[in-house]
């Protein structure tokens, strides 16, 4: 029995033991193997304390469906990518639970496709696992350590010229996860001093937790940069596939923000690059990016819906505001090193501190996400529908509307029963009168 909650639209997660644990891993193990016919496959591990006995169990359902393990032992999630889209393996598994809480781990399952690779969706593979015989063979596998680390490091930082990076002061907050086992590799090839913040890597995550954008995760990290007078900061979640910017304040630069400062460099190396944001993204990027000559193409929201809007479009880059970015020289997965190094040089190429490039591009106020628990979600969307009639309305993901100074979306959660709101306008005191708006309209339809 496995409890079909773990199967999320991306990948599987869940908390361990209650919902993953070994039973679970070593039947999907199994079933992975049969299910894209793979002889070999690529192993890798965050530091949760769950991951090691996930692992054993892992490795035994795919060894016992007749298929080779190439453990790359703890390792950040993106070296998964590089590791089948360069090295031809048939197939990868990262487990992990990136940012969650401690007591969640997860799996991550992609395969070989050609030169590139696709991810497997937790939803995809449900309704087969469960339906399936799941056959061991004969025949079984075998497991090998293999370290491709510095190969990851050397093929990211071969893109670049690093020549051209000023010798900054930055301090960077591995947060006690898998940037840890990478950015000491990086520091060796940039001429720039780290300040290193928790680099012991350890699943307890015991000095600030591993989402980023959880409340107080980068306080921490914002005195530290204040204190050294650094000249801004970086901050990673648990298994290093989201980076966050920090200026010399201190304070969070939004993800909107950096989306920006990194289509800047792929406009300026490529005048009409692709660059792919989702629904929730300020407008100020769509109006920036094809300002500055490149083009623009909307996704829903969710790294794996991204990356696949960069496929379609043969983009150069897709990022999305919990600090996924994706790019198509890494074969279109997402790596928070690749874009360490472009945020480096893009900073590198202008004399303004981060919060005067951070208020340049930033053209309209915008709210943080407000999330409202709703079991009838198709109603209020309806309702939204219905009294925002007279705006510009798009249905990509959940709905949009657009007026002249202000918009928002309003889209359901794909796990729980929220609604979330992202709302703009051209000033603070409009986004107010509207936020304020649509909360006391929804609470009216709820109360009703």
């Amino acid at each position: 029995m496995i409890d079909p909650e773990i199967f999320r639209s991306y990948d599987v997660r869940g908390i361990y033991p209650e919902q993953i644990n070994e039973d679970a891993a070593y039947l999907i193990g199994k079933f992975f193997v049969n299910y894209i016919k793979a002889k070999e496959l690529i192993v890798g591990r965050d530091m949760r304390l769950s991951s090691p006995a996930i692992f054993k169990s892992l490795c035994l359902g795919i060894t016992e469906a007749g298929c080779n393990v190439c453990d790359l032992g703890e390792v950040p999630t993106e070296m998964i990518y590089f590791a089948v889209g360069r090295n031809g393996y048939d197939g990868g598994i990262m487990i992990t639970a990136s940012h969650n809480p401690k007591e969640y781990n997860g799996l991550k399952l992609i395969k070989k496709e050609g030169d590139n690779f696709s991810i497997v969706r937790g939803s995809e593979i449900y309704g087969q696992i469960k339906d399936n015989n799941i056959l061991s063979s004969q025949a079984k596998g075998k497991i090998k350590k293999i370290d491709l680390m510095r190969d990851y490091v050397d093929y990211i930082s071969s893109f670049f010229n690093v020549k051209g990076i000023k010798p900054f002061k930055i301090v960077v907050d591995a947060g006690n996860g898998m940037a840890a086992k990478m950015i000491p590799l990086v520091g060796k090839k940039i001429p720039v001093k780290i300040i290193p913040l928790n680099f012991k890597a350890d699943g307890s995550f015991p000095n600030h937790p591993s989402n980023p954008l959880e409340e107080g995760a980068a306080l921490q990290l914002s005195k530290k940069i204040i204190e050294e007078k650094a000249d801004f900061g970086f901050i990673f979640d648990g298994d290093a596939d989201r980076i966050f910017l920090l200026d010399e304040k201190g304070a969070l630069v939004k993800s909107d923000v950096t989306i920006l400062l990194i289509a800047k460099y792929f406009i300026k190396k490529y005048p009409t690059a692709g660059i792919v944001y989702n629904t929730i993204c300020s407008k100020a990027v769509s109006e920036l990016v094809e300002k500055w000559g490149g083009k623009t193409a909307k996704s829903k929201v969710g790294f794996v819906n991204v990356r696949e809007k960069v496929i379609e479009n043969n983009a150069m880059m897709g990022g999305e505001l919990s600090g996924h970015y994706c790019f198509k020289d890494n074969f279109y997965g997402d790596s928070s090193l690749m874009a360490l190094f472009i945020l480096l040089l893009t900073i590198s190429e202008t004399e303004k501190k981060i919060s005067e490039l951070s208020k340049e591009l930033t053209l309209y106020a915008k709210a943080s996400e407000i999330n409202f628990k709703i079991q009838n979600k198709d109603l209020i969307l309806n309702k939204i529908k219905e009294k925002y009639s007279s705006g510009r309305q798009e249905y990509l993901d959940g709905i949009s509307v657009e007026y002249d100074d202000w918009c928002f979306n309003l889209r359901p959660s794909n796990t729980e029963p929220l609604l979330r709101l992202t709302i703009e306008a051209d000033n603070e005191r409009l986004l107010e009168e509207k936020k304020k708006e649509i909360e006391d309209f929804i609470g009216n339809i709820k109360g009703a």
